[in-house]
């Protein structure tokens, strides 16, 4: 916190000094234009406070003899995020995306999308195309139609996670199925190589699999356990979707009361609280849990930093189960 503190004072510092650079500039530079003047000391100022906005303090965790944990969190609230009513879809962004820009959240990591999605019925993403993201889906409620240019046509419903290796390109759409809307996390990370061969993943886990436990959804390539060569699989035990990203993704239904630890490999970590009370643009409702100090709700978020390998504990504070996942960053 101390190393924030000073950060803070310096560019504060910086701001306050701006009356003494305009003398100087004029000294120095007594031919230039009053224009070219003025334009380099606002670009000066907005990067000074570009800086500043940065500048944002995570909150430590204390263990039971008030030394600081390892693991920090900032909370990224759901209201924040980057949304969109386009009626037949209603979205919030974590990180830049589309017509949403915040360049204070870009990607974490090898994370580079969390769009939480409602898609109305009969409704969704005609065909486009990716290329060089791994693009994954998790079904929260109702049923996701797929299909792609690799031939796959598949009905996604609750539990599902559906995992694209975009690779060297692919073009695909993803629509509602039915006269329901469906709900889900729609999550691009950054691959560790370029150019590789388009593929598609499924795994199905189901409710009861991730009461109270953190379930290992999709992991790397080259994870233990990781059957990298079956395409679908439907049945517990047959492990994650295989990603090409330096990441593992967890999802628990954490239940009141209760709390969960994992162990975390990588120095970073995004925790995402789901938002299963309905969409809602204010301040976070519904399920609520703390973590590493901070209570989070529906919609919430969370940036992680681990310094080294440490174990993330989760609390179910709130009247509700929780819907989480977590994202451990190993870069």
């Amino acid at each position: 916190m101390g190393s924030v503190m000073l950060a803070k004072r310096t560019i504060s510092l910086l701001i306050a000094g701006f009356p003494v650079y305009i003398t100087l500039l004029v000294y120095l530079f007594p031919s230039a234009s009053p224009s070219i003047l003025s334009t380099a000391l606002l670009r000066s100022r907005t990067l000074a406070l570009k800086g500043f906005t940065r500048i944002r303090p995570f909150s430590t965790a204390l263990d039971n003899n008030n030394n600081m944990s390892q693991i920090t969190i900032l909370p990224r609230p759901s209201q924040e995020r980057g949304n969109a009513d386009h009626g037949w879809l209603k979205t919030f962004h974590t990180f830049s995306f589309a017509m949403y820009q915040d360049f204070n959240n870009e990607k974490y990591g090898s994370l580079r999308v969390i769009n939480e999605d409602r898609v109305a019925p009969k409704t969704g993403f005609g065909t486009h195309s990716h290329k060089e993201f791994e693009i994954f889906s998790y079904v929260v409620e109702g049923e996701l139609e797929h299909k792609d240019s690799m031939g796959n046509i598949e009905i996604l419903k609750r539990g599902d996670v559906q995992l694209t290796s975009a690779g060297t390109g692919i073009s695909h759409s993803e629509k509602a199925f039915g006269d329901k809307p469906v709900h889900f996390l729609q999550i691009w990370s950054l691959p560790s190589l370029s150019r590789l061969t388009p593929k598609y993943f499924t795994r199905h886990f189901s409710d009861i699999e991730k009461k109270d436990h953190w379930v290992r959804v999709v992991a790397s390539v080259d994870a233990e356990g990781v059957q990298k060569d079956l395409r679908e699989g439907s049945k517990q035990g047959e492990g994650p979707a295989p990603v090409q990203s330096p990441l593992t993704m967890y999802a628990t239904l954490l239940s009141p009361g209760k709390s969960l630890s994992q162990a975390m490999k990588g120095p970073k970590g995004y925790i995402h609280v789901v938002m299963r009370s309905g969409y809602n643009e204010g301040p976070a409702q519904g399920a609520s849990v703390k973590v590493a100090g901070q209570t989070l709700k529906e919609g919430d978020g969370g940036y992680l930093q681990i310094p080294s390998a440490g174990e993330l504990t989760v609390e179910n504070n709130g009247d509700r189960v929780a819907e989480l996942v977590l994202f451990d960053l190993e870069e």
